[in-house]
């Protein structure tokens, strides 16, 4: 779903109303599938909440958790009712646990050393992390050399064409957007209907650069 998509919108706030407004526009623009990000006190409460939203309201969505570092987190939000498992980087208990659970598992990397790792453990998709220290250049230099496994990029994904050509291009099978997408501004002016616009623009200048 993914990798159909192209982009996959991450985004954590600790409030759970706003969570779950941004969640609806997202969904409104045409995502089915969104990260929601393990960085606060209150982030497996909303993801509860959110799962239930899914659950009554959003058909078809797939709901998945990010910045998972230990297998504690990572059973936690299985029980809570996540669709997949991302990392920043590769931790092998959160791998172990995904697969426990027949859910699917993407470790974050930014070396062949780590892709390697990842693939050794079978996995499919690859977060290059952060992509913008490691730029497009990488990516076309490494995948011929890892043709089994997909990239998704995330860190400094920008939603204007010529960064995600630069991105696509280069054979990124997906990109991950949050800030640059979900913006601080927004959140604060509770301007959901922007995040549906933006959201509809990126996935259509995707589309139109797969072409």
């Amino acid at each position: 779903m993914t990798l159909q998509q192209g982009v996959l919108p991450l985004y954590f706030n600790k409030d759970e109303s706003v969570s779950i407004e941004v969640l609806k526009a997202l969904y409104n623009a045409g995502i089915r599938t969104v990260e929601y990000t393990n960085r606060g006190e209150a982030a497996l409460n909303n993801f509860k909440a959110l799962r239930k939203v899914c659950d009554a309201e959003l058909s078809g969505m797939h709901l998945g958790i990010g910045t998972i570092k230990t297998a504690e987190q990572a059973k936690a939000f299985v029980d809570a009712g996540a669709d997949y498992l991302i990392s920043p980087g590769l931790v092998e208990e959160a791998a172990e646990v995904a697969e426990q659970n027949g859910l699917l598992y993407v470790p974050g990397a930014m070396t062949p050393t780590e892709i390697i790792k990842a693939e050794s453990l079978g996995c499919t998709l690859v977060k290059i992390f952060p992509g913008n220290i490691v730029g497009p250049g990488f990516v076309s230099a490494i995948k011929e050399l890892f043709s089994g496994v997909k990239f998704i990029i995330t860190g400094g994904v920008e939603p204007e064409e010529g960064n995600l050509r630069g991105w696509f291009n280069a054979g990124a099978a997906a990109v991950g957007m949050g800030s640059k997408l979900i913006t601080k501004q927004i959140l604060e002016s509770k301007d959901y209907a922007k995040i549906t616009e933006l959201t509809k623009d990126s996935l259509n200048l995707i589309q139109s650069i797969r072409k």
